[in-house]
C-alpha cells in the first residue's frame, strides 16, 4: 500500500504515486492523438537518395542483384530517377560514378568529361532545384581499389589530397551543390576547402564522412561500385568500429577544418555515435543507411520474415530520433511515396 493505495503488480513507488491520475496509455488511444505527440518526424525532405551512374552504359538500366530495386543507370535515366525523386518531394541525390577506364591514381574522378561531371550537369540542367551532392572519393577509379594514391601498398595520405582537391573542384564546377569527401584522409576537408575557395567556389558546402567506419556493411555497395580493393583492406584510413570517442575527434577536427556538414557510417550499428556527434557539434549531422543495411532489410522481406514497409519507416525514424538532419538512403524513393 502507497498512501492508502494498492502498488499494482509491476508498478514502483513512482509509478504507483501517479496511478491511476497518470495513464501513459491516453495518448495512444488514437492514431491522431499520436500524430498530435510524436516526438520525431520523417518527412521526404529528409532524404537523399543514392544512385550509380555508369560511363557509356549499354541499357538505360541494369539491376544490381546485391541490391534489389537499385539498378546502374544510364546519364539519361540518372535524370529520369532524378525527376522522380524531385516528384517525390526527396530534395536531394548524390551520385557515385563507374568510369569506362580505371588507372593508378584514379584520373577519371576530375575529368571534367568524367562520369559524374557529366551527369551532374545533365540533372541540373533538368532539375535545377534539386541537390546534387556528389560522393568525392578515388575508389571507384582506381584501378587497385583503394581509396587514394598507393605507395609501397599503402595509401599516401598527403599526395592523395590534392588529387582530391582536384576532383573537388570538377565537380563544383560541374555544378554539384554540395562535395561529399569519403575517402577518410587526413587534413582532407581543409584541403578541398582551400581550393575550392582558391577556384572562385567558397560558396560549395562541404558534407564530410566524417566517422566512416572500417564496416562488414558496405559489401553490397563495393559490388555496385566496383570499388573492392584489389589487396588489403581499408582499416588503416576508415575508423574502428570499436571507437566512439575517436569518431567525435574525428568530426572536431573536420568542423575546425570547416566542414558544413558532418556524416557518420553506416547509421544503425552508430546510432549511438549519431546521437553523440549531434549533441556535440550545432552542425547538421547526416547519417548514411548503407547498402548491406538496406539488402537485409529487402533480403528478410523477400523472406516473408518482416513487412518491409513497417520495417523501413521504424528504421528510419530511429535513425532519425538518434540524431541524423538528413539520411542517405537507399530506401528514399519507397520511404517518400509511403509517407506522402
Amino acid at each position: 500500500m502507497v498512501d492508502g493505495r494498492r502498488i499494482h503488480p509491476g508498478l514502483n513507488y513512482a509509478d504507483a504515486v501517479s496511478f491511476p491520475v497518470t495513464r501513459m496509455r491516453r495518448l495512444r488511444r488514437t492514431g491522431v492523438l499520436r500524430d498530435l505527440v510524436r516526438e520525431t518526424s520523417l518527412q521526404p525532405r529528409h532524404l537523399i537518395s543514392p544512385m550509380f551512374i555508369q560511363a557509356g552504359a549499354a541499357a538505360p538500366r541494369t539491376p544490381i542483384p546485391a541490391m534489389p530495386g537499385v539498378d546502374h543507370l544510364s546519364i539519361d535515366a540518372a535524370v529520369e530517377e532524378a525527376g522522380r525523386c524531385a516528384e517525390l518531394g526527396i530534395p536531394g541525390v548524390l551520385l557515385f560514378g563507374l568510369p569506362a577506364a580505371k588507372d593508378e591514381e584514379g584520373s577519371g574522378a576530375w575529368d571534367d568529361e568524367g562520369v559524374v561531371q557529366l551527369a551532374t550537369r545533365a540533372i541540373k540542367a533538368a532539375h535545377p532545384d534539386l541537390l546534387v551532392v556528389t560522393d568525392l572519393c578515388l575508389c571507384e577509379y582506381t584501378s587497385h581499389g583503394h581509396c587514394g594514391v598507393l605507395r609501397d601498398g599503402h595509401v599516401d595520405n598527403d599526395a592523395t589530397l590534392d588529387l582530391l582537391a582536384r576532383t573537388a573542384v570538377a565537380q563544383a564546377e560541374a555544378g554539384a551543390d554540395i562535395v561529399a569527401p569519403s575517402d577518410m584522409m587526413d587534413g582532407r576537408v581543409g584541403h578541398l576547402r582551400a581550393a575550392l575557395d582558391e577556384h572562385g567556389l567558397a560558396d560549395t558546402p562541404i558534407m564530410a564522412y566524417s566517422a566512416k567506419f572500417a564496416s562488414a556493411f558496405y559489401g553490397p555497395f563495393r559490388v555496385a561500385a566496383d570499388s573492392a580493393p584489389a589487396t588489403g583492406d581499408r582499416r588503416g584510413y576508415q575508423m574502428d568500429p570499436a571507437n566512439g570517442d575517436e569518431a567525435l575527434r574525428e568530426v572536431a577536427l573536420d568542423v575546425e577544418e570547416g566542414a558544413d556538414i558532418v556524416m557518420v557510417k553506416p547509421a544503425l550499428p552508430y546510432l549511438d555515435v549519431v546521437r553523440r556527434v549531434k549533441d556535440a557539434t550545432s552542425l547538421p549531422v547526416a547519417a548514411y543507411n548503407v547498402s548491406g543495411e538496406y539488402s537485409m532489410v529487402k533480403a528478410a522481406a523477400a523472406a516473408g520474415m518482416l513487412d518491409e514497409r513497417a520495417a523501413v519507416l521504424e528504421l528510419l525514424t530511429g535513425i532519425r530520433r538518434a540524431g541524423a538532419d538528413i539520411v542517405i538512403t537507399y530506401h528514399a524513393k519507397d520511404a517518400a511515396s509511403w509517407l506522402t
